[in-house]
This record gives structure tokens, sequence and C-alpha cells, in this order.
């Protein structure tokens, strides 16, 4: 029996959201995962939900108007309930078992999505402050599971936070932007023409659209985000 047969037969998979056992080798049961808010009709640029099924590659208005810095950003899940309980266990209450179920969602999603793989997954970095309270960094755990199942490498040493900006929670889109403004940096050589950035959620997408502008200077020249959740 190999390590991974023993873990599961050990501590079976849980469901997060009600407890039932686990299917597919993941703590999520099957009729919980049937009522997951899937991101399926969405801009396919920023991949803000759409209120109604629109044509594929239809863009939202503010990407016709304003297009992000960013050519594409995949989330597998619309930032509704219960998507929130699981976000809130992985960022906030150190279960990393969380992230990984946010990961392995996220994974099934670009699987079925992307055509050519980016060459490095970049998460998005916490300030060493932050980090230190937290402990972890959730953007860099949901991360683990792709570049684990799709065989990318993760790169937490170029790219730094360098500005410890206040939480975004609460802000408005233009507050926001003013926050992390100058708030990354790349610090090493940078060799890498197509990059994923890797996040939680996406909410105005201030914070991955800052970050992607950094790794575009850096000589990146196609930038992805791939996000767990997007808000409506």
């Amino acid at each position: 029996m190999n390590p991974k047969s023993i873990i599961a037969a050990l501590f079976p998979p849980t469901c997060m959201l009600c407890g039932a056992p686990g299917a597919l080798g993941r703590d999520l049961c099957d009729g919980c995962a049937a009522e997951l808010p899937n991101n399926h009709h969405c801009c396919a640029r920023c991949a803000l939900p759409f209120e109604a099924p629109m044509p594929d590659g239809a863009l939202c208005g503010p990407c016709q108007r304003h297009p992000p810095p960013f050519d594409r950003c995949i989330a597998a899940l619309r930032y509704e309930n219960p998507v929130p309980t699981l976000v809130g266990a992985a960022k906030f209450r150190g279960r990393l078992n969380a992230a990984r179920l946010l990961g392995e969602l996220l994974t099934e999603r670009v699987r079925s999505e992307v055509d050519s793989w980016p060459q490095i997954l970049i998460p998005v970095p916490l300030h060493p402050r932050r980090l230190g309270e937290r402990g972890y960094n959730q953007a860099l755990e949901i991360a683990r599971v792709p570049a684990r199942e799709l065989a990318l490498p993760i790169d937490t040493g170029n790219c730094e936070r360098i500005a410890s900006t206040a939480p975004q929670a609460g802000l408005d889109e233009r507050e926001r932007r003013r926050n992390i403004r100058g708030a990354f940096a790349v610090s090493g050589p940078f060799a890498w023409d197509h990059v994923a950035i890797v996040d939680d959620v996406v909410t105005t997408g201030s914070t991955v659209a800052e970050l992607a502008r950094v790794l575009r200077r850096a000589g990146a020249v196609r930038v992805e985000v791939w996000a767990a959740a997007r808000t409506p």
C-alpha cells in the first residue's frame, strides 16, 4: 500500500461543508460539489460573473472600456455561499485542507480551459509582517495543488510584497487601487515569458492587476490569473 492510500485509510476524506464522507478523495461530498456556484458564465477577460449566459468570448463593460493588464482570469467559483466558508477557513483559520480543496477545484477548472500551460505559477505574495502573523500564505497553499498535478514550478523568491498595505476588505475599487499601488517588486532575474498569478479570491482585480503590471515590466509577455473564486 502506497503512503497516500495509507493516509486515506487512516484519515478518510470528510466533506468540509456538511461532514458527510468525501468523494473522489476530496474533502467534499458529491451533493455539496453539485451545489457549488461554478463560475461558468463570466467575462472572458476578468472572469466577472454574468447574470445570464452570454456568447463565448463575451467581455464585461469594464474590460471593453479599460482592459486589465493581464491576458485572462480563470476563476473556478463565484464568491457566493458556501464558497466564503471555504475561503475563510483557508485564509484566516489555518485550515490547509480548505486551501487544498480550493486548489483541487481550481485545477479541475484550468484543466478544462487551458491549452497552453504557463512556465511558472506565482502565488500573490504576502508582506513578511503579514506572513509572520498568519504563518502561511493561502495563495501559495492553493497553488501547490495545480503545481503538483500539472507539473508546474512555483516561484516564491523573485516576486515580493514590499509594502505592508492595509487590508483590501472594506475598500471601494478606487481605494483598493490606491492602496495596492507599488506593493510588489521583482527582486531577481526574471526568465519567464508566460506566467500565471494564483490567488484565493479576485474581488475588484486591483491586487492581481498591480502584480501583473510588475511582472510585465520584468519581462513577462503573457500573464494569466488563476483564482479559486471571483466576486460577482
